[in-house]
């Protein structure tokens, strides 16, 4: 399995635009945080997180490829559940269902990065003070963050866990990693 150092070397190697890092950086976090609760490998989880958007630089206009590249990328690099974690993320276009408490993490850590972030960006004080129940009010204003997947967000109930408890592990996990993803 790659190491962080490694996996972060990666995804700056395909010349990403410097959100998707922050992107990436966001989703290790929330990723370990989940790892942490559930009682999954940290590392693997967090690395996973990292890589999920891998070749998202040479699949954006491709959508059907996204996370299929990234895993053919990764493979003997990385393990089976986290190469299916990376193509279920996009399962919409890839047609790799989610099916494990990995796929479901990722796909709702991911999506829930960009609701977070946004709110973080309209707040006077970023991400100090963000609250569980302020998130759960954004997530019904359809035009707050109108991008982002709610329904993805929501899948964090596969994981046996409500809407506020999973913002409320995402929060400070996004806040670790707040200065330096431009959200501090």
């Amino acid at each position: 399995m790659l190491s962080r150092d490694q996996a972060l070397e990666l995804v700056k190697s395909q010349n990403p635009e410097p959100h998707l890092v922050n992107h990436a950086v966001q989703t290790e976090a929330i990723m370990r945080s989940l790892a942490l609760k559930l009682g999954q490998d940290q590392e693997l989880w967090g690395v996973t997180g990292l890589l999920h958007d891998l070749d998202y630089p040479r699949t954006k206009d491709n959508p059907a490829r996204h996370g299929l590249d990234a895993a053919e990328m990764l493979q003997g690099k990385m393990p089976e559940d986290a190469l299916h974690a990376i193509m279920a993320h996009n399962e919409e276009y890839t047609q790799v269902a989610a099916a494990s408490t990995f796929d479901y993490a990722l796909r709702a850590a991911e999506s829930a990065t960009g609701l977070i972030a946004t709110a973080a960006l309209v707040r006077p004080t970023r991400m100090e003070g963000m609250q569980p129940k302020s998130l759960t009010k954004k997530m019904k204003d359809k035009a707050f963050a109108a991008a982002v997947s709610r329904e993805r967000i929501r899948e964090c109930q596969k994981l046996d866990m409500e809407l506020a408890e999973f913002f409320q592990l995402a929060i400070p996990a996004m806040a670790e990693v707040a200065s330096q993803t431009g959200i501090g």
